[in-house]
């Protein structure tokens, strides 16, 4: 009489455990590559920090060469948000604006770009239905 064997009901989770461990060397060794920011150099005034509960507002960031980046949302400083150009600025921000009407709208121009461009950029932001426009600063340095 043949003897049978029992058949295994457990499942070896050793190679599911290698493939887990594969993938987090791969999302721990490509997360710093994909933080990306607009490198913004911003004039320093002397300004209070801003009190808004809101914690989504409108950031439209002007690089130095005049290039525009129009991010939701402020927690994560460096993250560049999406390009866009004065034309498509209108129609994009006037989406979020006609969804949101109460959402702040903040401009960081790079302080060695033309008055001329941020003061356009504003206008741009009132058409499209924003109440008011604020400007991001940095605070100055104090030298001792």
């Amino acid at each position: 009489m043949a003897h049978r064997r029992k058949p295994m009901s457990e499942i070896n989770v050793v190679p599911y455990i290698d493939v887990m461990l594969v993938l987090l060397v791969i999302f721990m060794a490509t997360a710093p590559l994909l933080t990306q920011g607009v490198v913004v150099n911003l004039p320093q005034a002397p300004s209070e920090p801003i009190k808004d509960t809101n914690d989504d507002p409108l950031v439209v960031s002007m690089r130095e060469d005049g290039a525009i980046f129009m991010n939701l949302g402020m927690q994560d400083a460096e993250d560049e948000g999406t390009r866009v150009t004065v034309f498509s600025l209108r129609d994009q921000a006037g989406k979020i604006l006609r969804a949101r009407s109460d959402v702040p709208v903040y401009i960081k121009a790079d302080h060695s770009l033309d008055y001329g461009e941020v003061v356009k950029v504003m206008t741009v932001l009132q058409k499209a239905g924003a109440k008011s426009v604020g400007l991001i600063t940095d605070p100055p340095q104090i030298e001792s």
